[in-house]
This record gives structure tokens, C-alpha cells and sequence, in this order.
């Protein structure tokens, strides 16, 4: 997406407000299919302040049916309080943009905890990959923000 036209985006979003999904996820724009989107780091950076202002949690860059691109923003997660996820069928890959905080991968989902698992340290820069169906959540974070790109799993 041009910078022309990811800040007419913005503003239309600003003042009609965003698509929001059952879950809350705001969808910025489609996938195109005839060309690439960019996202320059000043726009993504002017994402996460705002997330963090409005206490946004996903923010989609791109919706495309099977795949999206999303901004991922978490804050003040305990063990006591962190949600655990799993995609049956969707690949996610994490690339850390701020913060830091303990993921935890693995192990087996029992409602929304995780039991077992390998928790490690992540911050800026980190890259995640987590396979189709691996139960996986922010263990703990005063703050962090990912870029999360999600894509079927396609089995031969």
C-alpha cells in the first residue's frame, strides 16, 4: 500500500471508525493479489502508538481469507493472566517490532491455560516461527508488539 494511500486509510478509519470482527480485530485493508503492499517503518511505528494509546490488541494489516498480516500488542500479561492459542490449521510466524516478555510454545491446551511447554525470552528483533496446531501464548509482558503473519498449512 502507498503512503497516500495508507494515510487516507487511516484517516477514513479515524473518522468512521474501523471493520471490527467478533473478536475485535480492526482490518486496516484487503490483500491485493495484482500488487505488493508496503508498510514504511513510520506508518507501522504511528500503528503501535496508537494500539497502545487505544489499548488495540490485533490490528490487521491485510485480510486475505486464508492468510492476513497483522500487528499484535499485548500489555501487562502474568502467568495468572495470559490466554493460550491454538491454530488447527495456521502457520504463525512472530517478528518481534517492541518489548519484550516469556512465550510459551508447546506442551497441551486445557481450556485457556497451557500445560507444559518450553517458555523462553523474547524481544526486538526476535523471529518466531510456530507451527499449525502448537499451543502458544505471551506468558508474561509489561509490553510487547509483534508483526504476526499467518498462512494456511498445506499438507502434501
Amino acid at each position: 500500500m502507498g503512503k497516500s494511500l495508507f494515510l487516507l486509510v487511516l484517516a477514513a478509519l479515524c473518522i468512521w471508525g474501523v471493520a471490527t470482527l467478533a473478536q475485535g480485530v480492526r482490518i486496516l485493508d484487503e490483500a491485493p493479489l495484482d500488487r505488493a503492499a508496503d508498510f514504511p517503518r513510520e506508518d507501522l511505528v504511528a500503528l503501535f502508538r496508537q494500539m497502545s494509546e487505544q489499548s488495540i490488541r490485533t490490528m490487521r494489516l491485510l485480510e486475505g481469507g486464508e492468510y492476513n498480516v497483522n500487528i499484535r500488542h499485548v500489555e501487562n500479561v502474568t502467568p495468572e493472566t495470559f490466554v493460550t492459542l491454538v491454530h488447527p490449521d495456521t502457520i504463525d510466524v512472530w517478528v518481534v517490532q517492541e518489548g519484550s516478555g516469556t512465550l510459551l510454545t508447546g506442551g497441551e491446551k486445557d481450556g485457556d491455560r497451557q500445560i507444559g511447554g518450553v517458555e523462553r525470552f523474547i524481544g526486538t528483533g526476535d523471529l518466531i516461527f510456530i507451527p499449525a496446531g502448537v499451543p502458544h501464548g505471551m506468558k508474561e509482558t509489561s509490553s510487547i508488539t509483534w508483526l504476526n503473519i499467518r498462512f494456511p498449512e498445506h499438507r502434501n
